[in-house]
């Protein structure tokens, strides 16, 4: 449980954990790379370690002190067949970005996750790497977990997914690396191109065109040094307090800013916030800056279309930002948010509702009118650790106090997060 109470003001300098996307990456392809893979600035939340559990039951060495990952790579074909089934604990990105690269693999494997992966939709995933020639099954046909994988002898393919999901190409393009030929993934907008990125950090030839990607087969990975940015998904929540709470500034140091992740930018500015990119450069093939918010009165906008893959997990926060905007915040194109650790639709309507605000939930996103009073409320995550985060911002800016319940799910994605507020919170 996480107790949170109101606060005038956010003030000061920080920086937030690494990068979750690039931690399972930097882990997942230094396992696959010949040599040695050092990362600093991994992310020590759980989704992340799940990723190391599942490759260290592979045979692979992994050692952690801090935030400080060595990874002794085994080569694409240096994994073993694990001896029990591997866990992926809450991790989505774990579990379809692995069964990628088991699509490769000439053994058997079993792959799980908790309660909430049992939910999630796996097919999206497995459709593709069976046509490639993988032999996957799972309840109902493949469609939810657990999965069988038995990998090797694949073909590549041209894939046009129906929706703009990294998880999806991402999975399609490891499992190209080891196929027959080409693999192409081509998607309706560009989703996170993160291991793309990184793919060419540890010296792939990936090929872009467009909303297409392409990879040939047989290519190997070299490990190198990664260092991880900070998360702009956790930057997001700081940059929405301060939005929420006068006479507030932040300078959040050293953090991604991937243009497929910079959504949150754009919003905050298409709703006339100050927000500044400083000390801007490039480090493992991503762009990283150090990122100014200032308190700025906002206004309600519309976010829709190929903004949406560039924020969706960044929209929980965005909605609770909203309810402190002038005006009405009208988000659609997002039916995506249904399939994640929660109906984020749902989740989001329904805990905001008990601080006072007024959110309309619809089939693909939700309409919140702004210039709303919150009261302090006595919320769930659901154990989803956005909706946590979320939730905790909406009570700094709130009458009175807030508990989220199930607080712990926090650690998922930004460990330390209650106290990183209150370092920086003014009461």
């Amino acid at each position: 449980m996480l107790t949170i109470q109101p606060a005038k003001r956010i003030q000061g300098e920080t920086q937030v954990p690494g990068d979750k996307s690039i931690s399972h990456r930097a882990v997942m392809f230094g396992a696959l790379a010949e040599g040695t893979t050092h990362i600093s600035g991994f992310l020590q939340g759980a989704d992340c370690l799940s990723t190391i559990d599942c490759f260290s039951r592979m045979g692979v060495v992994i050692a952690r002190e801090g935030d400080r990952v060595t990874v002794h790579g085994k080569g694409w074909f240096g994994l073993q067949e694990p001896d029990q089934k591997l866990d992926v604990g809450n991790s989505g990105t774990t579990i379809r970005l692995m069964s990628g690269i088991l699509a490769t693999q000439p053994f058997h494997c079993v792959v799980e996750g908790d309660e909430s992966i049992a939910k999630r939709p796996m097919r999206r995933v497995v459709g593709p790497l069976r046509e490639m020639g993988a032999k996957i099954d799972g309840r109902k046909n493949g469609e939810f977990t657990p999965l069988s994988i038995r990998g090797g002898d694949l073909k590549g393919i041209t894939y046009t997914s129906p929706v703009a999901s990294a998880q999806i190409k991402s999975a399609i393009l490891l499992a190209g690396l080891q196929a027959e030929g080409t693999t192409t993934v081509e998607e309706p907008s560009v989703s996170r191109d993160h291991t793309e990125r990184m793919l060419r950090a540890f010296g792939v030839q990936v090929t872009q065109s467009g909303k297409s990607v392409s990879v040939q087969g047989g290519q190997k990975l070299i490990g190198r040094e990664i260092s991880v940015p900070g998360d702009i998904s956790s930057a997001a929540f700081l940059i929405a307090a301060v939005m929420m709470l006068p006479e507030s500034e932040l300078l959040i140091k050293n953090v991604g800013i991937n243009p497929t992740r910079t959504g949150i930018i754009d919003v905050v500015r298409a709703m006339g916030g100050t927000i500044e990119l400083r000390n801007e450069r490039v480090v493992n093939e991503e762009p990283v800056a150090d990122i100014y918010v200032a308190h700025t009165k906002l206004h309600g906008t519309v976010i829709e279309g190929d903004l949406i893959p560039r924020l969706i997990d960044e929209i929980p926060v965005i909605a609770v930002m909203a309810t402190q905007a002038v005006g009405e915040t009208i988000i659609r194109d997002a039916a995506e948010l249904k399939v994640k650790e929660t109906d984020r639709i749902a989740t989001v309507a329904s805990q905001l509702g008990k601080f006072g605000a007024k959110v309309q939930p619809t089939d693909d996103g939700m309409i919140i009118t702004g210039e709303c009073d919150l009261h302090g409320a006595d919320i769930n995550s659901m154990g989803d650790h956005r909706i946590g985060m979320a939730m905790a911002i909406a009570g700094l800016a709130s009458q009175g106090e807030t508990i989220v319940r199930q607080a712990e799910a926090i650690d998922v994605s930004f460990p330390g997060f209650a106290t990183l507020l209150a370092s920086i919170c003014q009461r």
